[in-house]
């Protein structure tokens, strides 16, 4: 039987994912739970360790993510963009546990700051498994959707979008609350949604026209929560000026990975899907070997 050489996990904010992986880079065993740093209670983190290696294996444990936050176990401090996986390994944080937490990655500039967890080691192991080109633009979509522009391998700039995160809070909170509980995905009220976000300078007047067309009777209210959606979505992507002409690595699956590919094909651009699991596990497994 072939033994497991680390656990690799991604420790997000709300879930947790972690993968028993041989010498060679295999799969092994997988795990995923809702074992987010913010359901942990702090002080119990050796405790999910050891639940971790009962569950996978005995053995050294690699972990990315809000881990290394500050909510997290211990503070992996960012490293400085530009960054690749030597720089990431250089500085990761290890424990006496036999628990190697990676950092972050940091963009200062005088003009605006900018701070990851996890995407760096999905973006950076893309490359190294052959997924993405060393200088394309990457969009990682989720609650905090990362626009990462590699460079020579490394990751050069980011920018992140708080897109999803206020589809939520106007779903939950607010004027719109009880209007956008329909279903969301890729069609005409999205599309539409994409037109009128895509060029907006008036974000805040646009998502107010989603109340105001369901009272007016010109649209649907099963279809305002895909047209506030294509609004958001329209704006990340509308107000990017690198995106047009280019292919762009989609990080993602799922009906959002399709939201947001309707949306770079809007713009005149092409996404190319890239298989996210595979490239986090490219990107921990070059870690764990630069960290041997």
């Amino acid at each position: 039987m072939t033994r497991g050489a680390y656990i690799a996990v991604d420790w997000g904010t709300t879930n947790r994912r972690a993968w028993l992986v041989d010498a060679r880079g295999a799969v092994l065993d997988q795990r995923r739970d809702e074992r987010g740093v913010l359901s942990i209670v702090p002080g119990s983190y050796p405790r999910e360790i050891a639940d971790l290696r009962r569950a996978l294996g005995d053995v050294p444990v690699f972990a990315a993510g809000m881990i290394g936050s500050t909510r997290g176990w211990h503070d992996a401090p960012y490293v400085d963009a530009p960054a690749s996986l030597a720089l990431l390994a250089e500085h990761a944080v290890r424990l006496d546990a036999g628990v190697t937490i990676v950092p972050g990655v940091a963009l200062r500039a005088p003009h605006r700051a900018d701070v990851m967890r996890g995407e760096e080691v999905q973006a950076l192991g893309a490359v190294t498994a052959g997924l993405v080109p060393g200088d394309a633009l990457l969009c990682q979509p989720g609650t905090h959707n990362k626009w990462i522009e590699l460079s020579d391998g490394r990751i050069a700039r980011f920018a992140t979008t708080m897109t999803g995160e206020l589809f939520a809070l106007l779903r939950a909170h607010g004027i719109l609350a009880g209007m956008l509980d329909g279903t969301v995905r890729d069609g005409t009220p999205f599309r539409a949604g994409l037109a009128r976000g895509a060029g907006a300078r008036d974000l805040s007047s646009a998502l107010f026209e989603v109340r105001a067309r369901v009272l007016l009777g010109v649209r649907a209210a099963d279809d305002a929560a895909a047209f506030a959606s294509g609004i958001l979505i329209g704006a990340d992507v509308g107000a990017r000026d690198d995106v047009a002409g280019r292919d762009v690595y989609l990080l993602a699956s799922g009906g959002l990975a399709d939201l947001y590919a309707s949306a770079i094909a809007f713009v005149g651009a092409r996404a190319v899907p890239v298989d996210s699991d595979a490239a986090f596990l490219a990107g921990m497994h070059a870690i764990w070997e630069l960290s041997a």
